[in-house]
């Protein structure tokens, strides 16, 4: 059964399953996914933990050793298994969906790595094990999501703070829910249970967001103005190179171009060939829905010509003409979005 990290505690607390798989690229959300297992696993008498990594010279023998292996001091034990790629390969695969038959209530299996596609989720090996227990996705939260867990780690942390100061460091540390966490410490180290203003939460707070181009071009596909030139701000700050803006832009128009000519021919998409994996898919469909064949020309034209004179000379602030450049793809454009530091 797939949960979503917030839920995996109480899932725990009523039952703990066989197997628990913890996947994903957001760090933050790894280690209190991992830490909740352990916590519950301990006070469940599952005190003998074993630790295994499968990289490449991981002999998958030792893993059903590991499981034949009983301590004198525990009747029960948790074996972690961490899959560098996210891909136990061929030999692995087949250990895997070997094990699943012989798992017992005395044996908690932690499969964990970094995120993984469909093309994982797909496989026998995922599926079979996966029947087993829980699939816990580890990815970033933003939004309101991002501020409720933070509301959550300030609560826990006792801290006296002005609600002003949990969007704040949401759009400070969005992106980057590992910094957030830190954020949060500080605080508790500064101030303890003072309370909290939005001005002292500015002086301690460090902008860590770690957005970068390929994000952009998704609040692009979106259609989010505002997303986009927070985010270009950012990438400026961050010194990216605008030629590398512009070349992303100009790939994806060229993809909502193609796309649009076969929905417009009555053809069907071929995803993979553009190399749009499905979770991606309803960000071109919301582009294609709202960009018109004369918009996506206009489009070319100025991407074009910014293109060659960001080649050719010098510009002042090129951020604020990839800002216009961005916010073509939008239903606002580029009037009424002010491109102002904050």
């Amino acid at each position: 059964m797939q949960i979503k990290s917030n839920q995996l505690n109480a899932q725990l607390t009523k039952h703990i399953p066989n197997v628990v798989l913890i996947f994903g690229d957001e760090p933050q959300q790894v280690i209190e996914a991992m830490d909740c297992v352990r916590h519950i696993a301990k006070a469940n008498g599952f005190s003998e933990r074993t630790s295994l990594t499968a990289d490449s010279q991981f002999e998958w023998d030792s893993l059903f050793d590991a499981t034949q292996t009983m301590s004198l001091f525990s009747d029960k034990q948790m074996i972690e298994l961490h899959l560098p790629t996210g891909k136990p390969g061929v030999t692995g695969s087949k250990t895997l969906i070997a094990l699943a038959s012989q798992l017992h209530d005395d044996l908690l299996l932690v499969i964990h790595g970094p995120r993984i596609g469909k093309d994982v989720q797909n496989t026998k090996w995922f599926k079979t094990i996966a029947q087993c227990g829980l699939f816990v996705p580890c990815y970033p939260l933003s939004g309101q999501a991002l501020q409720q867990w933070l509301t959550g780690l300030m609560q826990n942390a006792e801290l006296n703070i002005e609600h002003e100061c949990i969007q704040f460091i949401a759009d400070a540390c969005e992106g980057n829910m590992l910094a957030a966490s830190q954020e949060v410490q500080k605080l508790v180290l500064l101030h303890g249970s003072e309370r909290i203003t939005l001005d002292m939460c500015r002086h301690a707070v460090v902008e860590q967001s770690r957005f970068n181009v390929f994000q952009l071009i998704d609040e692009v596909l979106r259609g989010d103005s505002d997303a986009i030139v927070r985010l270009l701000l950012r990438l400026e700050g961050e010194g990216v190179e605008p030629n590398v803006i512009i070349w992303s832009l100009l790939k994806e128009w060229q993809n909502l171009l193609q796309l649009q000519s076969l929905i417009q021919n009555q053809q069907p998409i071929q995803w993979q060939r553009f190399g749009i994996w499905p979770q991606r898919q309803p960000l071109y469909q919301a582009a294609l829905q709202r960009l018109k064949p004369q918009q996506l020309d206009s489009i070319a034209n100025e991407l074009t010509s910014a293109d060659k004179q960001f080649k050719s000379e010098t510009t002042a602030r090129p951020f604020i003409q990839l800002a216009h450049l961005c916010l073509l793809f939008t239903t606002q454009g580029a009037t009424q979005i002010s491109l102002q530091r904050a």
